[in-house]
C-alpha cells in the first residue's frame, strides 16, 4: 500500500513557509551542524523532553503489560493480548483526535501539559493496589486505555512543535534527533524500571481501611512525568513555521504563536503591528511569495 501510494513532492509547495524556503534557496546543512543549531534554538529541548517522556512511558508500559495485567487480576493470555491491542489503538486514536485539535488550534503548550497531567493520574492504577478493595481488573483496563489516549498524542504534538520552533531547519533531522533521543532514553530506562517494578511501597499501613501499596516502576514513571511537566511549563518560544504560514488562514494575532518572543519579524512576509502597536493590515502572503507561487503554478 505504501509503495503504491508514495508520491514525489508536490509541484506547488503546500504552504507559504514551504514556498519561502524554496525562494530563499534554503540548503539543509550537515546533520551534526543541524543538531547543534537545534539545541541552541529556544523551545526545542522542551519539545524534545516531552517527546522523550511520552515514548518512554509507552515503551515501558508496553514492555511490562503482561505483568501489570496479571497483577490486576487479568491472567488469560487472550485478555492480556486484548488489553495490549487496546492500549496501542488508544495511542493511535489519541494522536488523531487530540493531535488534530492541536493542528487546528496551535495550543501545543496547554494540550501537552494537560496530556501529561492526565498521564500522571492514569498511570497510578497500573501499579496501585488498595488492600481493602483488592484487584480491580475493570479499573485497570480503563486506566490503561485512558493512559494510551492521553500519553500517545504527546509524541506527534511535540514532533510538530519541534519542527515549528526550528523552522526553517531540516525537518528530517528534527525527527531523527527526537527518535534517537526517545529510543535511547527508553533503552536505558527499561532495566531501571524492571528493578523498580520488583519493589512495592506500602502506604497507610497503620490505617487498615486505607492500607495499600504501589509499585516502584509506577513511581518512577510518575517522577519522570512530573519533571517533564515542570520543565515544559516554561515554554514560550515563537512558532516560527506557523508565523510564516499565518497569513494563509488569518491566525497571525493568535497568542499561541508567541510572536512577542520572536524579535524582529520580516515585514515583507507579514504586516502585523503599526507604530502604535495596533493592527495595521490583515496579514497576507508577501508579493514575492505570491509571484513565486504564480510562477510555479504555470509550470
Amino acid at each position: 500500500g505504501t509503495l503504491l501510494q508514495f508520491q514525489e513532492k508536490p509541484k506547488v509547495p503546500p504552504s507559504t513557509s514551504a514556498i519561502q524556503k524554496l525562494i530563499s534557496g534554503e540548503k539543509e546543512p550537515p546533520f551534526i551542524e543541524s543538531v547543534q543549531k537545534f539545541f541552541s534554538t529556544p523551545g526545542f529541548t522542551k519539545a524534545l523532553a516531552a517527546f522523550i517522556c511520552s515514548i518512554s512511558i509507552t515503551n515501558v508500559v508496553g514492555a511490562f503489560i503482561e505483568e501489570v495485567m496479571e497483577r490486576g487480576g487479568i491472567t488469560s493470555q487472550f485478555g492480556i493480548d486484548l488489553a495490549g491491542a487496546g492500549f496501542e489503538l488508544c495511542i493511535l486514536l489519541g494522536g488523531i483526535v487530540i493531535g488534530g485539535y492541536v493542528d487546528r488550534s496551535k495550543k501545543y503548550k496547554t494540550t501537552t501539559l494537560a496530556c501529561l497531567a492526565a498521564t500522571l493520574f492514569l498511570a497510578i492504577p497500573l501499579g496501585f493496589t488498595d488492600h481493602a478493595m483488592g484487584q480491580e481488573p475493570y479499573l485497570l483496563v480503563a486506566s490503561l486505555l485512558g493512559l494510551g489516549f492521553a500519553v500517545g498524542p504527546v509524541q506527534p504534538i511535540n514532533a510538530e512543535l519541534a519542527v515549528d520552533v526550528t523552522y526553517p531547519g531540516d525537518e528530517t533531522a528534527v525527527e531523527s534527533v527526537q527518535q534517537i533521543g526517545g529510543n535511547l532514553f527508553s533503552a536505558l530506562l527499561l532495566p531501571v524500571a524492571e528493578l523498580a517494578s520488583k519493589e512495592d511501597f506500602q502506604m497507610f499501613v497503620q490505617v487498615k481501611v486505607l492500607e495499600s501499596d504501589i509499585r516502584g516502576d509506577v513511581i518512577l514513571l510518575g517522577f519522570i512525568t512530573l519533571v517533564t511537566m515542570f520543565y515544559f511549563s516554561s515554554f514560550d518560544s515563537p512558532l516560527r513555521r506557523t508565523i510564516a504560514d499565518c497569513g494563509d488562514d488569518g491566525t497571525c494575532l493568535a497568542p499561541e504563536l508567541n510572536m512577542d518572543q520572536m524579535g524582529a519579524i520580516d515585514t515583507t512576509s507579514l504586516s502585523i503591528m503599526d507604530a502604535t502597536g495596533g493592527v495595521a493590515t490583515t496579514p497576507t502572503m508577501s508579493p514575492e511569495t505570491k509571484a513565486a507561487l504564480q510562477k510555479l503554478t504555470k509550470k
